[in-house]
């Protein structure tokens, strides 16, 4: 039962774990001293140091924000419940 009812919240923090990293990345790719926006894979512009920087950080932010949000879902499910949503 906890299953079912934790499925449509963990869709849910999953959307708006997207736009946090989102966020988060930018902020940071900023922070390095970028523009505001990672260079696209095809920007001739760009250098592949560049490119393979901005998608390394971009993907550990990512997989980052999604554990912790995850985890803390489970969590929290736990507290409210006292059953861990496996």
């Amino acid at each position: 039962m906890v299953k079912i009812l934790y499925k449509p919240l963990g869709l849910l923090f999953g959307a708006l774990g997207g736009l946090v990293a989102g966020a988060v990345f930018r902020r940071l790719w900023a922070l390095l001293g970028h523009e505001d926006d990672a260079p696209r894979v095809t920007d001739r512009d760009r250098t592949w140091r560049e490119v393979l920087l901005a998608a390394a950080l971009q993907g550990a932010v990512f997989a980052l924000v999604k554990a912790a949000i995850d985890r803390g879902g489970a969590a929290g499910t736990r507290r409210l419940t006292g059953i861990w949503p496996d």
